[in-house]
């Protein structure tokens, strides 16, 4: 059975060519972060393998075996721990020497690449000539959040599947009648996890991500409402966050994102679209001092703010001009 959520299309079109045996040899799952690429990935690796008629069964000492990260046969590719931020050469080249010997236990060696597209460059045009003359019996599965950083000589040599945000609906139904969460609780994270259903689920599981959350959201309720030396002195803080993790800092601003446009459907009377329901109440009260125009206006310099990290821009400069551009609370 296979145990992605909601991504109908993609697992058809998997389904269909195991059924006709016409696996290709690479596939390129795209799509955001916890959308399910991982899960997909290994199904599939399960389905290659799989010992009952009607693969995959999940259940059988090789589903159980790959579900697990136990199988010879099935390996995940990904940065190496400390820090490292690149898929590198040599991880390729031991992929490589693996991929030319016979399967140890299964029918089909899988080489999952996740973070694709951190690959070095060398490490891609490494790749590059092993998808160029694949082996028999070898399957590489390429899990990337971003497909347009990939060499396009890579993409080419793969089948791209497309993996989309769920549904909040969908979302909710999943966590609360196959996981059993209580129905407050999975409304809130099916808004949070803006369609990533992985997202949700460590969640639900690992109290600290929530917790975080609401720390962040306290510190921008600080920050909004503080003066220019506390302003300054977060940035200060993000700056030296942004050296060590990048993803940390555009969680930050992911979360800046969401509350402002919660306050932007709250003005325009969407309360029901709302992301931060567990805040409902703090946002109703707090639109009051803003105009539509002011909101509209932050959110923009949000998403500026973004896009000019994402092109390397200075960071104290642009968090810096962020936080000159928060609004005061007087509009009406």
């Amino acid at each position: 059975m296979w145990q992605v959520v909601g991504q109908s299309r993609a697992v058809s079109l998997l389904q269909r060519s195991l059924e006709q045996r016409s696996i290709a040899h690479a596939y390129l799952l795209v799509g955001p972060p916890h959308v399910g690429k991982m899960t997909l990935a290994l199904n599939l690796a399960q389905a290659l393998n799989c010992q009952e008629a009607d693969p995959p069964c999940g259940l059988c000492d090789v589903c159980q075996k790959i579900a697990l990260g136990k199988h010879a046969d099935v390996q995940i590719i990904g940065l190496n721990s400390g820090n490292s931020t690149e898929i590198s050469i040599a991880q390729i080249r031991e992929m490589q020497h693996s991929s030319n010997l016979p399967p140890f236990e299964g029918k089909y060696k899988v080489f999952i690449i996740d973070g694709a597209e951190l690959l070095s460059t060398e490490a891609a045009n490494c790749l590059l000539k092993t998808l160029e003359e694949p082996a028999g019996g070898v399957i590489f599965i390429l899990l990337t959040t971003n497909g347009t950083v990939l060499p396009a000589t890579v993409v080419s040599r793969c089948q791209r599947l497309e993996l989309h945000p769920l549904p909040i609906s969908q979302v909710e139904a999943a966590l609360s009648e196959r996981r059993g969460i209580e129905r407050q609780k999975a409304e809130l994270l099916a808004r949070l996890c803006h369609g990533c259903l992985g997202w949700a689920l460590s969640a639900a599981v690992d109290d600290s991500l929530l917790q975080r959350r609401a720390e962040r959201i306290d510190r921008l309720l600080d920050i909004v409402s503080g003066d220019y030396e506390q302003r300054f002195d977060y940035v200060a803080q993000l700056v030296a966050q942004f050296s060590q993790s990048r993803r940390l800092v555009q969680e930050t601003l992911d979360l800046w994102l969401d509350w402002w446009r919660d306050l932007l459907l709250v003005k325009l009377g969407g309360n029901n679209a709302i992301t931060n329901i567990d805040h409902q109440a703090v946002l109703v009260d707090m639109v009051k001092g803003y105009s539509l125009a002011q909101i509209r206006g932050f959110i923009n310099s949000i998403h500026g703010v973004g896009e000019q990290l994402r092109q390397n821009a200075n960071p104290r400069l642009v968090l810096e001009v962020l936080m000159l551009s928060i609004p005061g609370g007087s509009g009406g």
